[in-house]
């Protein structure tokens, strides 16, 4: 429970977390720059092609963020930028991004790496995407690449981020590229993309042996409530959707059983021995908000806290999904992802003081979150929600780019550099801000 008083993270490494394709800009011909020119698809109808300019802004990007006392970074490398066409490598980029990780090695911040954050090259995806002929072996010659030429500077990976949001926004609900609407579809990309990590993680450990690599997959979790706990039909809704969404892929990356309805794709062998086997070194939480069920989608329930895009801000929640994780799979839990988007910089030093709290506390009962990466470092281009929405720490003007902290960016530094917060801290950055309430029962994609 947070209270003024403040509480202690000592052990804990804190950072920020970013994605390539919502960073980077430039003209990449990727899965994403091709769905941005489509009409209809961003909201604001703007196009990753700006974003931050990150491409060209790294060192300015990595010099404010050591000024802030971070002490781990979470970025992704854009696969279409480093493969633009099938087994062809962009030395230059990949010379580029080896610049960025020694600096950030230079000053002191540890890079954690994803290697699929959404995107991909828009070759790979006519070809047919995770469901084309031939996509593991794709997958795993642009995995050895990228480890064996980043290998010496990068020893933490996130092999795929969020495997159950892409699926349902690339081919259930269609509001990603592809834009397939297909359940079955989805199904059966699920399985290849476990089937992906599992390929992904032994390849790993086997071009970096060693006790210093740490493979992982960064997941996004959420508590599910029936809307209305005596509905039997929100109750049954409730326990499909949360197995559908996460339950049955994380079980499938992170052991290697594949729980119906996902199957085993062909070339991947059964596990072996006795018990379950392991396929990660530790347990990446991407946590944001809770699903109220009242049908198959995500609802929020009226007179809860929100935050500018309606998403209810349910920092217990950050605490009943880390606890599942590490009671069911026994991995350290490192939060890669956790923010929110308030454009007027209002409440989300509040959101952190109650979620960092969070963080203290199950730390406190035995969890090991060892790790909170803050999304995200700048604001950045939103995916579909295009331009609008303002998750950063850091405030962006698009048309200038200029860069301007925070009061939220400020008060994440000084508990870094605290290592937790204290009653002076709450009350120059966490009292009277308040939450926005939602008015009436919302559904989103």
């Amino acid at each position: 429970m947070a209270t003024v008083d403040g509480f202690r993270l000592d052990g804990v490494l804190l950072g920020v977390a970013t994605a390539a394709t919502q960073i980077e800009g430039g003209d990449v011909v990727s899965s994403w720059t091709d769905w941005a020119d489509r009409p209809g698809t961003i909201r604001d109808g703007s196009s990753p092609r700006r974003a931050t300019d990150h491409w060209d802004r790294w060192r300015e990007d990595t010099e404010l963020m050591a000024s802030l006392g971070m002490q781990v970074y979470r970025m992704s490398v854009e696969w279409a930028r480093l493969e633009p066409r099938p087994g062809e490598w962009d030395d230059a980029a990949f010379r580029r991004y080896r610049d960025e990780l020694h600096l950030l090695r230079e000053k002191g911040i540890r890079p954690l790496v994803t290697l699929h954050h959404f995107s991909q090259p828009l070759w790979f995806e006519r070809d047919g995407g995770w469901l084309g002929p031939g996509a593991l072996w794709v997958w795993e010659r642009f995995v050895a690449e990228v480890v064996t030429r980043l290998g010496d500077v990068v020893t933490e990976w996130v092999t795929i981020n969020e495997p159950n949001v892409f699926v349902t926004g690339a081919h259930v609900f269609g509001d990603f590229p592809p834009g397939h609407r297909s359940l079955r579809e989805g199904l059966r990309v699920y399985s290849v993309l476990a089937a992906a990590h599992l390929r992904a993680y032994g390849l790993i450990h086997a071009l970096q042996p060693g006790p210093d690599t740490r493979v992982g997959v960064a997941h996004h979790l959420r508590p599910f409530r029936p809307g209305n706990p005596r509905n039997p039909w929100h109750r049954v809704l409730t326990r499909t959707m949360r197995h559908l969404f996460q339950d049955a892929i994380v079980r499938a990356m992170t052991t290697g059983e594949f729980t119906g309805p996902l199957r085993r794709p062909p070339g991947i062998p059964q596990q072996g021995g006795e018990g379950p086997a392991r396929y990660a070194d530790f347990f990446g939480l991407n946590y944001y908000s809770r699903t109220t069920v009242t049908r198959f989608d995500d609802g929020t329930p009226p007179g809860v806290p929100v935050n500018d895009l309606g998403w209810e801000v349910y920092a217990a929640g950050l605490g009943e999904t880390a606890r599942w994780a590490w009671e069911t799979y026994g991995l350290p839990v490192w939060v890669t992802e956790n923010g929110t988007a308030d454009a007027a910089d209002a409440f989300r030093s509040r959101y952190l003081w109650e979620h960092l709290s969070v963080v203290s506390e199950v730390r406190a009962q035995g969890v090991p979150i060892d790790r909170y990466y803050h999304w995200c470092f700048v604001d950045n281009w939103e995916w579909n929600e295009g331009e609008g929405p303002r998750f950063g720490l850091v405030a962006l003007d698009y048309e200038t780019q200029q860069r301007t902290v925070r009061d939220s960016g400020r008060f994440f530094a000084e508990v870094a550099r605290e290592g937790g917060t204290t009653a002076d801290m709450h009350a120059r950055h966490v009292s009277g801000r308040i939450y926005p309430a939602s008015r009436v029962e919302a559904h989103h994609r």
